[in-house]
């Protein structure tokens, strides 16, 4: 299988500008200043089917087309290097150790979109990250690779990187504006969408790490090549973060429609030694929940749309027999709850009453109408907020409640955890 993304990882010096160029380093971005146009940088892109590989899955090249050429304000990039999913810390290896990809690709979709400043959003705790984007960013500038008359051209582009403060609701692409700005990251109603009423108002583009990383390879090697890469509608590879009870968690990039069977027990190892596999969340904590019998899935963002969960940010949480899913979902709640930002009240009241509500259930407080409220509460949360944060507590959370209903009455009768007890038991 054909590394893309991780091609360089764990090499010495593969965050260096004279590593990145022997591998034919801002090769893409100099066939796509030299010998296309923007509108052929897009359609390729487009043919590709690349998708956004920060959690939407949105086309591409189809959102750099929204941008509006005939608007006479400046046109920006915004990388969203927020990355604050829990199970997630893909980008963080990229921003580490080959920050030179995300570089060369934020000069091809700056010239693709007609912009000539982009700006890296990089969490707050990625200081190394931070660090390397920025050590990146002077290599490049005098190599000439960044800067006025771009290798030779007369495109200029200037790269800024902000240091976020660490507030999850900063990943959604219009909180992170907002906070760009300088203001508090509360989400934007949409429309207007950021394509045409985006950074200081003006037409932005918004896409993650990964996806920008993997346009320089998809310029210099074709759409055609890209595509195959992966399945249909789901161009190339991505790169899945995995973590739990697996023998070996890490990182692995795989085609986009590898199945998540193959992911747990070939790559990952398989399930650690004496358990057995009891549930998993494929994309990040927001995604729902599968269980056991549900992992015969294509890891692609229509396939796992289509059995009610989502790619998201690829972020596979590997759970076996000994986790308590009330716990599960208890820390899935609590976490919702400390990262709402206020701004809807359905989301703001409603993620404190479910994590006070599955909270007392865990700790065998539990009444029993409470498992009977949840998927009201739960649903009352989706679909009435600015943004999906409230969808991800109703997916997330709800999830947990519908597939393992039986543990949270158990733990409502009972009042207390036999798994909690068991683990208790055999630590001793």
């Amino acid at each position: 299988m054909q590394k893309i993304l991780t091609r360089h990882f764990n090499q010495s010096d593969s965050h260096r500008l004279d590593f990145y160029l022997r591998d034919k380093g801002y090769e893409g971005a100099r066939k796509a200043l030299t010998q296309m146009t923007p509108a052929q940088v897009i359609d390729e892109i487009k043919k590709s089917n690349l998708r956004g590989l920060g959690g939407a899955g949105f086309a591409t090249g189809t959102k750099w087309s929204f941008i509006p050429q005939s608007n006479p304000k400046p046109k920006y990039l915004v990388i969203n290097a927020d990355e604050g999913e829990p199970g997630t810390f893909k980008d963080k290896y990229i921003l580490e150790q080959d920050p030179h990809a995300l570089l060369e690709g934020i000069i091809v979709t700056c010239f693709a979109i007609g912009s000539h400043k982009a700006y890296v959003y990089i969490r707050g705790e990625y200081l190394k990250s931070i660090e390397r984007v920025h050590g990146a960013i002077e290599e490049a500038k005098q190599k000439g690779f960044l800067g006025k008359g771009i290798m030779g051209t007369s495109f200029d582009l200037e790269i800024i990187v902000h240091q976020g403060a660490g507030a999850y609701i900063c990943g959604e692409e219009t909180a992170l504006l907002e906070s760009l700005e300088g203001k508090k990251g509360f989400p934007r109603l949409k429309p207007p969408f950021p394509a045409v009423v985006g950074l200081f108002g003006c037409p932005t583009v918004i896409n993650n790490v990964e996806t920008v990383s993997c346009v320089p390879p998809i310029i210099l090697n074709g759409a055609e090549w890209y595509a195959k890469l992966g399945c249909e509608r789901n161009g190339g590879n991505r790169i899945f973060c995995v973590s739990g009870h697996v023998k070996k968690p890490g990182i692995y990039e795989l085609p986009l429609g590898t199945m998540l069977r193959e992911i747990i027990y070939e790559h990952a190892g398989g399930i650690r030694d004496g358990h057995q596999l009891k549930a998993v969340v494929p994309g990040g904590i927001s995604a729902s929940i599968l269980t056991a019998n549900e992992i015969d899935v294509k890891m692609d963002f229509d396939s796992l749309k289509a059995v009610g969960s989502m790619a998201g940010s690829g972020g596979i949480i590997v759970m076996d027999e000994t986790t308590c899913m009330v716990w599960a979902a208890m820390i899935a709640a609590r976490f919702f709850a400390h990262e709402s930002c206020g701004q809807c009240s359905p989301c703001r009241e409603g993620s404190g009453w479910v994590y006070r509500n599955v909270k007392r259930i865990y700790h065998g407080e539990g009444r029993k109408h409470d498992v009977a409220n949840l998927p009201g509460i739960v649903g009352n949360i989706g679909g009435n907020t600015i943004c999906a944060f409230g969808d991800a507590v109703t997916m997330s959370v709800g999830s947990y409640v519908q597939k393992f209903r039986s543990e949270f009455e158990y733990h409502v009768s009972q009042g207390k955890c036999d798994l909690l007890l068991n683990l208790q038991e055999s630590a001793r």
